[in-house]
């Protein structure tokens, strides 16, 4: 633990989105506040978010909507569909937002960051307390903030944050008594820690380690044969010890997938045609973005396991001349990689395309008789910038370029406007 002149100190700053998927629904329809909410899956399948209102109710992530629905009017439970495009825009304001208060921030997931501070114990808890006030100013978000040594603390105290109303959605390790946290920490099972799910947790238990407490007073280094060096990092972050480093670059991606389950079963050859289409561009997109090409392609589709009439699930690699991002390419490498093996008739529900032995683009010279024109003009490049502005249906090459939706499309059936990325579904204020 590094001190520094004044008592300021090195400082993590974890701060979480409340319900994040629910909180952007509340965020422009305020009628919410307060009422049981649940936003469901692709294809309005299962409960993935879920509000303080609706957890009251016993309803629990992964429950089905058809099995909730019934009773939904009774028990007042609100239901929208997934609103990818609005929480993903949400997110990038909040940890836009969080690059004024640091100059090293990682993006942990998309509701929650760490953000790395400096400064003395109250000034660190009164930062905590601006960085929550901003962003519910701004984005109209809630969020808890949890300031400790390491990652594995802040962790925890953004968890002693959100379970504590006193502490106002803010605490820090530093300002916390100790024996308070002691306490705290002999009170929470050990899953209740970061990076200790439910089977490392039995092997704990069997060890007798149940609560947090426990695996505090552990022997780092004799954990560490039993278990591994990540157990012996977790340990020590647990006692103050920084042993997980921000990661402020990305990894670079091994692998590449778009796969969707359909609302309604595709059962011809050239609709298949059109899923294969669209997914491998939307896959030389990405690559585009991340400036990356691909050498592998794997293709797949499938009936649904429920099915007990069909069972069909074709696949095929295509191994590519060399590595590329061009949309062309690609799309014409998934059409023909299932051309012969999709089956007039057969209900497939899912589909999907995969891209591996990833690289960055550009990393190796390319032979003049690899090269494609397409790729040289950028033209994955600029498809997506062209469904950034105007919409993801706005342009494609091919049956991909389809001027209607298609009808196997995601079903979204209770989602609200993407109000922050759609012109024509920004919301209407009226001044009287």
């Amino acid at each position: 633990m590094q001190g520094h002149p004044g008592g300021k100190v090195d400082r993590v700053a974890l701060v979480d989105v409340n319900s994040f998927y629910v909180s952007c629904e509340r965020v422009f329809d305020p009628s919410l506040e307060g009422k049981p909410v649940v936003v469901l899956s692709n294809n309005d399948g299962c409960v993935v978010a879920r509000s303080n209102e609706a957890k009251a109710l016993g309803i629990d992530n992964g429950d089905p909507w058809f099995k909730l629905a019934a009773d939904a009017k009774r028990t007042g439970l609100i239901h929208r569909s997934s609103n990818y495009e609005l929480y993903g825009d949400l997110s990038s304001r909040v940890m836009e937002l969080l690059g004024r208060f640091s100059y090293l921030i990682e993006v942990y997931s998309i509701d929650e960051a760490f953000v790395s501070l400096r400064g003395t114990p109250e000034d660190l808890l009164k930062v905590g307390r601006e960085i929550k006030a901003a962003v519910a100013k701004n984005i109209g978000l809630p969020v808890c903030v949890g300031i400790a040594p390491t990652k594995t603390l802040a962790k925890f105290v953004n968890r002693v944050a959100k379970q504590n109303p006193a502490l106002e959605g803010v605490c820090s390790w530093d300002t916390l008594p100790p024996d308070h946290a002691e306490t705290i920490m002999s009170r929470v099972p050990v899953t209740g820690i970061w990076g200790i799910a439910g089977r490392l947790g039995k092997k704990l238990n069997a060890m007798g380690i149940f609560t947090i407490a426990d695996l505090k007073a552990a022997d780092p280094v004799a954990m560490r044969k039993k278990f591994s060096v990540l157990m012996q990092r977790t340990i020590m972050e647990l006692n103050g010890i920084p042993c997980i480093p921000l990661e402020t670059e990305i990894a670079t991606k091994q692998q590449l997938i778009f796969s969707r389950s359909f609302s309604t079963p595709v059962t011809t050859a050239s609709r298949m045609h059109e899923v294969m289409a669209i997914y491998a561009q939307q896959a030389a997109i990405r690559l585009a973005k991340d400036h990356q090409q691909a050498k592998i392609m794997s293709c797949f589709a499938g009936t649904s396991y429920f099915n007990e009439k069909f069972s069909s699930f074709p696949s095929a690699t295509v191994n590519l001349a060399a590595p590329t991002a061009d949309p062309v390419l690609l799309t014409k490498a998934a059409v023909g990689a299932l051309e012969h093996s999709i089956v007039d008739g057969i209900p497939y529900a899912r589909a999907g395309v995969m891209l591996t032995d990833l690289s960055p683009a550009g990393a190796a010279p390319q032979l003049p008789v690899f090269a494609t024109a397409h790729e040289e003009k950028h033209i994955g490049a600029l498809l997506g910038d062209v469904m950034d502005r105007f919409g993801v249906s706005s342009i494609g090459l091919g049956r991909a370029g389809m001027a209607e939706a298609p009808d196997w499309g995601m079903k979204r059936k209770a989602m609200s406007p993407r109000y922050t990325t759609e012109w024509d579904e920004l919301p209407l204020v009226k001044a009287s």
